[in-house]
């Protein structure tokens, strides 16, 4: 038995390093990208526009194709594995069929009704009658939010892959955003009377070239989607059904962010893009770490709990949690004293001004205190999900969020944009926390021995860690 668990969390480290590596590839190209966005741009009220329109269809897209979708499609997947090679192709040709009818009229409607979405999610501009700035956001959304059905598709294929252990493909796809992006942001200037539209622009083709970059990948294992529909499959109906309560379950992190930014529409021009550039900063760290680790944990905890092997489960649920321990802690404390001097390096060029990097840099330390806690909940999450208990992160998931709001209007009216990102970071820490504990009362989680021995070795490797910026950083 201690031989299996060490063999599969070795499975588990290889894979992990995979996605880490392609992920960081991913994060230096898009640490590149804002580089490049914010000498054209830097905190601009056209820079506001084009992240608020960027920022809606991204939302959707990590609540729903990367949160609730995944999170409920691929235990259903592992099931269906267990059944043989044709439950697995039939399953992956009704999803296809049903995800593809629900995409392409979510659309529609999101870009013939972009000037409402706006509204919706830039509220403050419509409290101050900023109508340019919601004319401009609306028009670029037209083009920006097709992205969302690209995408979904994208990591719909990318979930197949990943079931089956090919973890690079969909782990390398970002690069071709942030590629675009950095084309779209030079190729605005020279060919667009309005630069920032070259920008919205290459969000579409980006779509396009990530959902094809998957395709011969899933040719090669003979399972390309053909859509088909049949919404009355067994399976497909489990899916959808797992999908509703996980919507909200997975993505109370991308709803805390997107609570930011409608609020920040009511603080002074740059709020937006401060929170921006920090929070792509917090991204670097928690993708390399918690998100990689969650995308190869889920395919084999579901595995897991399909067999009904509990104990295999729970020690792969704490596995993840060490490292995430091992590697989150001093990456939090690094990004909380070193958020200036990284803002400055990074974005301290063109049209960023000095009052953005200070702004940046507060924005930053503030996310970078709940570090942790999201990077918890991505190994904890899935601990509810590969079990097919959507509820439970439901009615967590609706704590934390109540208790972002409520820190939020609280923290904003002596902190401002700070107070948004302290909010986001405690709420983090509350979700980890209940969704831990709802574990181990329910006996799913056991911690193995050597957590205070561990704890203390963190301590002293972050201290170590922290000397040496003292020495090498210069004042």
């Amino acid at each position: 038995m201690a031989v299996q668990a060490a063999e599969g969390e070795s499975r588990l480290m290889r894979s992990g390093i995979v996605v880490s590596g392609m992920t960081f590839l991913s994060r230096i190209l898009g640490l590149a990208r804002d580089v490049v966005l914010a000498y054209f741009f830097g905190a601009s009220a056209n820079a506001d526009a084009f992240f608020l329109a960027f920022k809606i269809p991204n939302f959707f897209r990590r609540m729903f194709a990367e949160g609730a979708f995944s999170q409920a499609f691929v235990p259903v997947l592992a099931e269906a594995k267990r059944s043989g090679r044709e439950a697995v192709q039939d399953l992956i040709h009704y999803v296809a069929g049903a995800l593809g009818c629900v995409l392409f009229g979510i659309t529609i409607l999101g870009v013939l009704g972009s000037a409402y979405l706006v509204m919706l999610f830039g509220f403050g501009y419509v409290i101050q009658e900023d109508d340019a700035q919601l004319q401009l956001a609306g028009h670029l959304l037209k083009f920006t939010f097709p992205y969302l059905a690209l995408i979904s598709l994208t990591a719909f294929a990318g979930s197949i892959l990943n079931a089956f252990g090919k973890f690079a493909v969909p782990a390398f796809t970002p690069v071709i955003l942030n590629v675009c992006l950095i084309a779209g942001a030079f190729l605005g200037q020279e060919y667009f009377d309005l630069p920032v539209e070259g920008l919205a622009l290459s969000v579409l083709v980006a779509g396009l070239l990530q959902l094809g970059f998957q395709l011969p990948s899933l040719a090669r294992l003979g399972l390309v989607p053909i859509p088909k529909l049949n919404i009355r499959h067994p399976r497909v109906k489990q899916v959808f059904v797992l999908m509703l309560p996980a919507l909200f379950g997975a993505s109370v992190s991308q709803l805390n962010l997107l609570i930011d930014t409608m609020l920040a529409t009511f603080l002074v021009k740059g709020s937006i893009s401060w929170l921006y550039y920090a929070d792509r900063l917090l991204e670097l760290p928690l993708a390399l770490i918690g998100i990689a680790l969650a995308t190869v944990i889920l395919p084999s905890l579901s595995a897991d709990a399909a067999e009904g092997d509990m104990a295999a489960f729970s020690s792969k649920l704490d596995w993840g949690l060490r490292w995430v321990a091992i590697l989150g802690v001093p990456a939090s404390v690094a990004l909380l004293v070193l958020s200036e001097a990284l803002i400055t390096t990074i974005f301290y060029r063109g049209a960023m001004t000095a009052l953005d990097v200070s702004m940046a840099a507060l924005a930053l330390q503030a996310y970078a205190a709940g570090l942790l806690g999201h990077m918890c909940v991505k190994i904890l999450a899935p601990g509810f999900f590969a079990r097919q208990d959507m509820k439970s992160p439901v009615e967590i998931g609706i704590v934390a969020l109540v208790s972002n709001m409520v820190l939020n209007a609280v923290l904003i009216v002596w902190l401002g944009h700070i107070g948004l990102a302290l909010a986001t970071s405690a709420s983090a820490f509350i979700n980890a926390f209940l969704l831990w504990r709802k574990l181990r009362i329910n006996g799913v989680y056991r911690p193995l021995k050597g957590w205070p021995k561990l704890a203390l070795q963190i301590a002293i490797a972050t201290g170590v860690m922290l000397l040496g910026i003292e020495f090498m950083v210069p004042a």
